[in-house]
């Protein structure tokens, strides 16, 4: 770890299950990031199987209690919550700060740079170097706050400057790095574990479910209609893609949750135009049918949004 890396300074926006996690793995190398959320608490707690990480806080919950800008800034908020995140970004971003978005979909760039600080140089360009980030791991917030990580933390990003930087600062820590030039199959492969996975919040029911013959018919149908759409925007997807992501969930533990039904439960507005719409979107630019999208989506948006 280069001493330019020992001293660069890290702040996480949106402390919640993979915020938690990358600030664990931070702290847990000696490099303990500043705590910005909504709610204040005076710690972070992550439980990674036998292991406890408490990352000492206070998680601050104003913005004009910033005093200076960080290096890098992980922002985890949902998409949902990035409009609301502004004040964070203006806050800590200087012209050198590198934003990693540990966001879901493939529109993280578009969505945070609308709300990232501008250069005094240029109106049209973001002051801070934003790269989007695919999360690999299950993470889930416990009724008693603390955080459960459910398996090997791990990000991948696009090969660029600014990503290697992330991955300088991650280095070494309980959460791995793949920096890859293929970061946009990768991108939509994840895209299409969240798109199917709407399904949950649907139903209200944890990872179990896909066991269901019925279920898992359902499921395949709709991923090789997400895959057409993937592979239309550029992704290198195979046709066996549909069943390794079907299986996944089928290996997973019957209680796995998802973001997505973790907000449904709780009566929170859903990621469904970023994880769902967006597949019907990009599909009507390529003359795609998708006719489960089109049920899918309506339905995710009224649960999200209503009204009744």
């Amino acid at each position: 770890m280069s001493t330019a890396t020992d001293a660069a300074t890290v702040a996480i926006v949106g402390p919640g299950a993979i915020g938690t996690t990358v600030a664990a793995a931070l702290h847990q190398a000696g490099r303990t990031p500043l705590l910005c959320g909504r709610t204040p608490r005076s710690e972070l707690i992550l439980e990674d199987g036998e292991r406890r990480i408490t990352v000492p806080g206070p998680v601050r919950n104003d913005p004009g209690q910033i005093d200076g800008t960080v290096d890098i800034v992980f922002l985890a908020v949902k998409a949902t919550q990035t409009e609301a995140a502004a004040g964070w970004l203006a806050a800590l971003c200087g012209p050198d700060t590198v934003v990693c978005v540990l966001q879901n979909g493939v529109e993280q760039m578009e969505q945070v740079a609308r709300h990232a600080p501008k250069s005094p140089n240029t109106s049209n360009s973001p002051g801070a170097r934003i790269i989007p980030a695919v999360v690999w791991f299950p993470a889930q917030g416990q009724p008693d706050g603390s955080v459960r990580l459910r398996g090997e933390a791990r990000l991948s990003l696009p090969d660029t400057q600014a990503a290697h930087v992330v991955a300088e600062a991650l280095r070494g820590t309980l959460c791995a790095v793949d920096v890859t030039a293929n970061f946009q199959t990768l991108a939509w492969r994840k895209l299409l574990q969240n798109a199917v996975a709407g399904l949950m919040a649907l139903t209200h029911r944890r990872a179990g479910m896909f066991a269901r013959p019925d279920i898992a018919t359902l499921a395949i149908a709709y991923l090789q209609e997400c895959l057409a759409v993937a592979r239309a925007e550029g992704a290198q997807l195979g046709d066996e893609t549909p069943e390794e992501i079907l299986a996944k969930f089928q290996a997973a533990p019957a209680d796995m949750g998802t973001s997505i039904l973790a907000d449904r439960q709780a009566g929170r507005p859903l990621e469904w135009d970023i994880r769902n719409g967006v597949i019907a979107r990009r599909a009507r630019a390529h003359g795609i049918a998708t006719p489960i999208s089109d049920i899918v989506v309506p339905l995710l948006a009224a649960a999200s949004d209503g009204p009744g």
